[in-house]
């Protein structure tokens, strides 16, 4: 493919989430990238005009609709509902389309390994939706990660009717989830879990801690039934403690001794410093690193793989959930 080929895109699902894919990929577009947005899919017909309306390309009703109509069509965002990523993206992938997948990958792991199947067998760049990879403060992190020992994790927001079709740990944790497995690095060992459903049918809130074959320990927890909107992660490694705020896109580092590179803080044998972020959009981020990927038909930053694993744990979290509430007969106490 040449360098500066111009991919043609569409985007599968213009929900609340799939037409941020398309503003976006139009963004990306009028700021010179070589892409050009030729066309949305949704089964809601009106809203896949609505959207396309919105940003000059044409609607679809279906996958099929979008192939027929567009054969140059070479990559996909995939923002239908999690179970109908597997259907959605091996029609793509079968037509010749490279995608990007929203997290969560799949609704088991047999899918997502059929996900990866496909994808292998007919040679296509697949990526897994998971933004927070491609937060400034993420990315600002990864240099200063010696060896984590200790994460408490925070990830709150206020209730919404979307994505109620899964519980918060698939739905929110599961960022943080991904991100911990790539800063920690090791296999998991232990899980314990605990979570309730408060405003919906699913787990509307949920923690869970997690160890690690290094010794590390995880402490997550996750709702959508919040008064705030909290996203902070914070780790302990030897003589440093790092806070990170997703929101704010930024990272605070205070190290012991006089070799973190900072200024005093209160404690003048403390020294903090705030690691050096370039302020961007996660999710444009995410479109350009998918679209290099398919220029240059590279592996993902963030591949299928990846999406499993994290997929992997959020579902034996989803169990242990399951065990704790059958232990304290949970289903008595909301009758």
């Amino acid at each position: 493919m040449e360098p500066d080929h111009l991919i043609h895109v569409a985007v599968v699902g213009v929900g609340a989430f799939g037409r941020n894919h398309a503003r976006v990929y139009q963004q990306l577009a009028k700021e010179g990238a070589p892409v050009r947005l030729v066309g949305v899919v949704d089964s809601d017909t009106s809203r896949a005009d609505a959207v396309a309306r919105e940003f000059g390309c044409r609607g679809f009703g279906s996958v099929d609709q979008l192939l027929t109509t567009h054969s140059e069509v070479e990559a996909a965002s995939v923002a239908v509902p999690t179970v109908h990523h597997l259907n959605t993206a091996r029609h793509l992938m079968e037509g010749g389309v490279d995608v990007l997948i929203e997290k969560p990958l799949a609704g088991s792991l047999a899918e997502a390994d059929e996900l990866i199947r496909i994808a292998r067998e007919r040679v296509r760049i697949a990526q897994a939706g998971h933004l927070e990879r491609f937060n400034p403060a993420v990315r600002a992190t990864l240099p200063v990660i010696t060896r984590p020992m200790f994460f408490e994790v925070h990830r709150l927001s206020v209730f919404t009717p979307r994505s109620l079709d899964i519980d918060v740990v698939l739905d929110l944790m599961i960022h943080d989830l991904d991100i911990v497995l790539s800063f920690v690095n090791s296999p998991v060992r232990e899980i314990g879990a605990v979570g309730l459903p408060i405003l919906s049918s699913k787990v509307d809130i949920a923690n869970a801690r997690i160890e690690f074959d290094s010794g590390c320990v995880a402490n997550f927890t996750a709702s959508r039934v919040s008064t705030e909107l909290v996203r902070k992660l914070r780790f302990f490694q030897p003589k440093q403690y790092v806070s990170l705020d997703y929101g704010r896109q930024d990272a605070l580092v205070f190290s012991v001794g006089g070799d973190g590179g900072g200024a005093p803080s209160v404690n003048p044998q403390i020294q903090v410093a705030k690691l050096p972020t370039v302020q961007e959009e996660p999710l444009h981020a995410e479109l350009k690193s998918f679209l290099g990927s398919v220029q240059r038909r590279s592996r993902p930053l963030v591949d299928l793989e990846d999406g499993r694993r994290a997929l992997a744990v959020a579902l034996d979290i989803v169990a242990a959930i399951r065990d704790h509430g059958s232990k304290i007969k949970l289903e008595q106490l909301h009758r």
